[in-house]
């Protein structure tokens, strides 16, 4: 169970990655339509992971539902709390989110500058969400963490139809032994994205309009 809810202080953070030439990705799991992927990282005790899945959805039904902070905890487990700091435009945002660990685990907490980007030719989605470490005071018995490299891909495949990849790699700071962290690579990372297979079903989000968002 620890392990698992370790798990979300990486799927939560979202921020910009470099090209994933630098990795050399081992298949960990692959059920219910989920891959996980796993890397060792040059100087890092931490693994990278990656996680591909393929959803029936829209492009704006996809960016809709990722974009939606409210809901957030509804399919990103552990969330303790997520609250919007400042909408600078439609397409970008920052964003404060609190992960609940479990004794004697601290919590974490982290501020995300949340990019979407889409390729006028390609119509491939990106998402960056590089961490903003400072611009939200920190809180007494709360890790913060500042250095983590992430990034959603969205990728047409069809009119209905989206692949989602997803790439991290972080650091979570304080006392947690990388070793731990490692092990939840693969169930975690499947709870999650079948979680949100049932959101996107959400009416809210299948009629969803996202002005800056062009589908297939």
């Amino acid at each position: 169970m620890f392990n698992k809810l370790l798990f979300f202080v990486l799927l939560l953070i979202t921020t910009s990655l470099t090209a994933s030439a630098q990795y050399n990705w081992a298949l960990k799991s692959d059920k219910d339509g989920i891959k996980i992927y796993t890397s060792t990282v040059a100087n890092s005790k931490f693994k990278a992971l990656r996680i591909e899945c393929n959803y029936q959805s829209t492009l704006t039904q996809m960016v809709a539902t990722l974009l939606d902070l409210k809901t957030r905890p509804e399919w990103i487990y552990h969330t303790k709390s997520i609250r919007l700091v400042k909408q600078v435009s439609p397409s970008e945002l920052f964003y404060y989110s609190e992960i609940n660990l479990p004794w004697p685990a601290q919590n974490r907490d982290f501020v995300a500058h949340l990019i979407t980007t889409q390729d006028e030719n390609t119509k491939v989605v990106t998402m960056h969400g590089p961490v903003a470490p400072t611009m939200v005071p920190e809180r007494d018995g709360i890790v913060r963490v500042k250095s983590s490299l992430s990034k959603w891909l969205i990728f047409p495949l069809s009119k209905n139809e989206v692949k989602v990849e997803y790439t991290i790699q972080l650091d979570p700071g304080g006392a947690i032994p990388a070793w731990l962290t490692n092990l939840f690579a693969s169930e975690g990372p499947t709870q999650s994205f079948k979680a949100l297979r049932l959101q996107l079903k959400k009416p809210e989000y299948r009629s969803a309009s996202v002005p800056f968002i062009k589908n297939y």
